[in-house]
């Protein structure tokens, strides 16, 4: 969901597709995914107690081990963090589905029930829910979650979302029913809405929007 971290120094790009590794090279290959693994969970730890806010660059090296200017060259930004944080919670929402694949009768129904898989997670812990829900509406970091969310949406409903062209109106409208989830969190987060609400609202509108192929 975020851009990969500038790297430089002794912290290297990988290899080439296809270039075979130098001795040493894959261990520290998985030092550096470990590193920044570390920090993403750090980050998410800080945000879940006490929100975006919580997240400072300092704090968030501090907890996670690492030099202030390490994590600066993982991360560029705050905000460039918190994308990541966002990333991981979808991660783990499609290690979810691909485990328990939702089992609804219909399309609309299998939708609904990642909306509703992705409502609980967050909920669990809202510090941290209000702090990804803000970095999709203010972040000017290129994410691609509403891409990720529109599959999980669409694989729930057919089972094959890459049989849908950008332009398929099933992949539009599936794009649309995740915009809705979002502004229903917001209105969660507020304390406007409860998740019996958001649930029956978002099953309206999934029947409306998607079609069972």
């Amino acid at each position: 969901m975020t851009a990969e971290p500038t790297v430089t120094g002794d912290e290297t790009r990988g290899q080439p597709a296809g270039q075979a590794a130098q001795p040493g090279q894959s261990v520290r290959s998985r030092s550096q995914h470990q590193r920044r693994k570390r920090i993403v969970q750090a980050a998410a730890a800080l945000a879940s107690r006490g929100g975006i806010e919580a997240m400072q660059m300092r704090t968030v090296s501090e907890r996670a081990g690492v030099a202030l200017g390490t994590l600066y060259r993982y991360f560029p930004s705050k905000m460039d963090l918190v994308v990541a944080v966002v990333s991981e919670e979808l991660d783990l929402l499609e290690a979810s589905i691909e485990r328990r694949p939702p089992r609804a009768g219909d399309a609309p129904q299998r939708a609904v029930e990642v909306l509703m898989r992705a409502t609980r997670g967050l909920m669990r812990e809202p510090e941290l829910a209000e702090a990804l829900i803000r970095s999709l509406l203010l972040s000017d970091v290129k994410t691609d979650f509403g891409d990720r969310m529109t599959g999980m949406l669409l694989l729930a409903a057919s089972g094959r979302p890459e049989t849908f062209s950008a332009d398929d109106p099933r992949r539009l409208v599936a794009r649309a029913l995740s915009g809705i989830w979002t502004m229903e969190m917001i209105e969660m987060l507020r304390g406007n809405a409860t998740a019996e609400e958001i649930q029956a609202r978002l099953e309206i509108s999934a029947a409306r929007l998607l079609i069972d192929p």
